[in-house]
């Protein structure tokens, strides 16, 4: 199917945007209602669940209409609908909006929050915080941190000069810094530059180096020693997921409270008291759409002492 023209996207929610599927052509004799389609697509979602979105008129077509329970299936359609969680745990920690203009807003995120909405969290998200907060519909990221990383995210507000911000990132005309705390290894030269090839693992939310030609880079320099543990500044030269945290485990120096590397930590949903000590300290580039020089910097700071080992 064709991308649709925005104007047949119906509206943000509560902050929430609509998600889309198509139904193909000809197969009504495979599914006699459309809400048969959506629940053979969608197994995880139970057909009282669609049955409930639709009394609530969060299903319609492209058209505008609302998908009722008895709607006779046919495609070629797009359908739209809004997710919403049953139960969905509060994050409680506020992101800080660092800057704003006509094209981007710059925000300071805290530990624990996801940048857009996935599995468990819809309304605990910063996308969805900050279209609520701003009332801006078209917000989107032009990169992403992981959830249980602190600190700047740039968002684009304009969708005719957002591609200009991503070429930023594919050119890699984009300086990001990170800050850490990971222990000390006074065997372990620095500074020194880390380049692997990062692939899937298992489970599958867990990355892993290999052999093979690399494609993530990383420089890492010593800022601070205190005890056990250092400071570390970390320059990703490439954006892979979970690169800094892969590459500080290699090392033999994982990052303090890393849930994930070098092995699986089973942490409650609602334990707060360990955030990753890992924040994106800064991004700088030069503005593609203004010229202009742009660097922003987290308010946010690591506190080395008082951690154990310090």
């Amino acid at each position: 199917m064709n991308t649709p023209p925005e104007s047949a996207v119906p509206p943000t929610r509560n902050g929430v945007g609509p998600s889309c599927v198509g139904l193909p052509s000809g197969a009504a004799r495979d599914w006699p209602t459309i809400t048969d389609f959506l629940v053979q697509r969608f197994p995880a979602i139970a057909r009282a669940v669609w049955l409930q979105r639709m009394r609530e008129g969060l299903v319609v077509d492209e058209h505008g209409v609302p998908v009722t329970p008895e709607r006779p299936y046919q495609g070629p359609l797009r359908v739209y609908y809004y997710r919403e969680l049953a139960h969905e745990p509060r994050i409680p920690f506020e992101e800080i909006v660092l800057y704003r203009d006509a094209h981007l807003v710059v925000v300071d995120k805290p530990h624990f929050l996801p940048v857009t909405p996935a599995g468990r969290y819809l309304q605990e998200t910063l996308l969805v915080r900050l279209k609520r907060k701003l009332g801006i519909a078209t917000l989107q990221p032009i990169h992403r941190i992981d959830l249980d990383t602190a600190g700047v995210v740039v968002f684009s507000i304009q969708p005719s000069t957002r591609d200009a911000y991503h070429a930023l990132f594919r050119r890699r005309e984009i300086t990001k810094q990170y800050e850490a705390i990971a222990p000390w290894r006074a065997d372990l030269a620095l500074p020194c530059v880390r380049r692997s090839r990062i692939v899937d693992g298992t489970p599958f939310f867990r990355l892993r180096e290999a052999a093979g030609e690399p494609n993530a880079e990383t420089r890492i320099e010593l800022l601070e020693v205190r005890g056990a543990l250092a400071r570390y500044r970390l320059t990703p030269v490439t954006g892979r997921k979970h690169q800094l945290r892969v590459h500080m485990a290699a090392l033999g120096i994982p990052i303090v409270n890393d849930r994930f590397y070098p092995g699986l930590v089973e942490v409650a949903d609602d334990d707060f008291s360990r955030p990753l000590q890992l924040l994106a300290r800064s991004i700088a580039f030069t503005d593609p759409v203004t010229r202009q020089a742009r660097r922003f910097e987290t308010t946010r700071r690591l506190q080395l002492a008082g951690l154990p080992g310090a």
